[in-house]
């Protein structure tokens, strides 16, 4: 068989699995979050969350609420230079991200059960 014959063979095949990949994966809600950062962060927005009354009095003295918590767990970054990943049972973590012109900054320990936000500060930008 001449090459331009497999050449042809194989992209059609390769379009036809691709339109079927739409197909397939279009109705469902499926994400690629591989990177440890979007994996730190898928986890600790599926667990219960408790927050701190310094979390709550420094988010009330900004006009935020626990929402600006949850966009910050969807498109903040973690700061692992500043996380404890160590311990086996709880891991602290530190995210920061814009919340409204204002960067944000909290300190999260992610246990198994529930994630506690423990500390936020609003830093300059």
């Amino acid at each position: 068989m001449k090459l331009a014959y497999r050449l042809v063979y194989f992209s059609g095949g390769f379009l036809i699995g691709i339109v079927m990949l739409f197909f397939i994966l279009s109705g469902k809600r499926t994400s690629c979050s591989y990177g440890p950062e979007s994996r730190t962060l898928k986890n600790i927005r599926l667990k219960e969350r408790a927050f701190s009354e310094n979390t709550l009095r420094v988010l009330s003295e900004n006009q935020m609420d626990t929402s600006a918590i949850s966009t910050l767990l969807k498109d903040g970054d973690v700061l692992f230079s500043e996380s404890n990943t160590k311990p086996d049972s709880c891991k602290q973590y530190v995210i920061e991200g814009s919340i409204s012109e204002k960067m944000l900054k909290i300190k999260i320990e992610n246990c198994d059960k529930t994630a506690t936000v423990t500390e936020a500060a609003i830093v300059p930008n």
